[in-house]
């Protein structure tokens, strides 16, 4: 019997422009040449939201909003005013829980002292930072455009104008990285205290400037080293993992992110967005993406031309997309909301749950969806095994 219902529902909002294209990013981000039509393109976003609620009609109401997530690109190239322009006309749209977390990705290079005063005014109740690193060589090596010393200052900042909530995004098997250096880069984030930590292996992804000429990584055994060794100095210093690359303080998980493990729901708004609807009535999960250049979203406006595709996500590979994001929280997810989200009954994946536990890749808990600390190393093929 399926019991599939409406899950959480947050907005992800895209930012497409950034000041230079990294060479190991594959987001759909576009360097600067000129000034972007910042407020246009925020008038835009409304108008986009404006359609997707008459398009998702009934799915949508009732529905309060949980989290908004400013992604990027680069979002904290947009001024404090035009976020707050964003907000307002959202919350005149849709609900917002009172406890709703705003987050806002921020490039250290980019923020002028005094602007995040503008950004809390706004709403914008959380700030994520893309550190990457603290060795000005790697940073440069990653083709970033802020120095170890800009980064901490952006931080204390941020902290000063009473942001509390504040996540920094580090990477480690960076080019010649050896264990000592990802080390350092650890113990300069939990230096400034921020609430939580997102700590994850540069990978070389088609398409970017790194997978058409590699650098020198680490080996496996190395970066594996890196993750384990880091993984106890976060823990030491307060910093809980809840997801695979994802530590935090007590009380301070991301929200925005938990939905996406937890397959919530979610408004894909912007150039490129994917989103994520869940009709319960029609007893279907949807997936919509808008087009991916910002010339073609802009030319769009709030037309169905925004759309770069549409389709309900069909039965068959639904088990495989829940357990793509559950299986990477750490303590899993209850069994019984595999039914609620996927509105399958759990037998569905019965054999492939039990190859698993025999494997010793997941738990043995039958009430829990989730690995084991084999299963974490290995997950890319404990997920694979969820395959139609």
């Amino acid at each position: 019997m399926s019991l599939l219902r409406a899950p959480p529902l947050a907005l992800y909002v895209h930012m497409p422009w950034c000041v230079k294209k990294c060479p190991y990013c594959d987001f759909n981000s576009h360097g600067l040449r000129g000034e972007p039509p910042y407020a246009r393109y925020v008038e835009t976003l409304l108008a986009d939201l404006d359609a997707d609620r008459h398009d998702f009609g009934a799915a949508l109401e009732g529905r309060t909003i949980t989290s908004v997530f400013f992604g990027g690109g680069t979002p904290s190239l947009f001024a404090p005013e035009l976020i707050a322009r964003f907000l307002d006309g959202a919350r005149q749209r849709l609900p917002f829980a009172q406890a709703c977390e705003i987050t806002l990705e921020t490039n250290p290079g980019t923020v002028e002292h005094g602007r995040f005063d503008g950004y809390l005014a706004a709403g914008v109740n959380r700030i994520s930072f893309g550190i990457q690193s603290f060795d000005d060589a790697k940073l440069k090596r990653l083709g970033r455009i802020h120095s170890a010393d800009e980064a901490e200052a952006a931080v204390k900042s941020a902290q000063d104008a009473g942001l509390g909530n504040i996540n920094l995004d580090l990477m480690y098997a960076l080019p010649e990285q050896v264990l000592d250096g990802a080390l350092a880069d650890v113990e300069r984030a939990v230096a400034l205290q921020p609430t939580h930590i997102s700590h994850y292996q540069l990978t070389l992804e088609p398409n970017t400037v790194f997978a058409a000429h590699p650098p020198p990584l680490p080996d496996d055994d190395a970066a594996w080293a890196m993750q384990e060794a880091c993984e106890a100095r976060l823990a030491a210093a307060g910093y809980a993992q809840y997801e695979i690359s994802a530590y935090a303080q007590a009380g301070r998980r991301c929200q925005h992110n938990l939905n996406y493990w937890r397959f919530g729901d979610y408004l894909g708004l912007g150039a490129g967005a994917h989103g994520k609807l869940t009709d319960a009535g029609q007893g279907q999960v949807f997936r919509r993406w808008k087009v991916r250049h910002p010339n073609a979203y802009l030319e769009a406006g709030g037309s169905a031309g925004r759309i770069g595709g549409h389709a309900a996500v069909a039965a068959d590979e639904l088990p495989f997309e829940y357990m793509l994001n559950a299986l990477r929280l750490i303590e899993g997810v209850p069994a019984a909301a595999f039914n609620e989200r996927t509105g399958l009954p759990l037998a569905q994946i019965a054999d492939r749950l039990a190859q698993g536990r025999q494997r010793g890749w997941l738990q043995t808990d039958p009430g829990q969806l989730g690995t084991t600390a084999l299963g974490q190393r290995f997950l890319n093929d404990v997920i694979a095994s969820f395959l139609d």
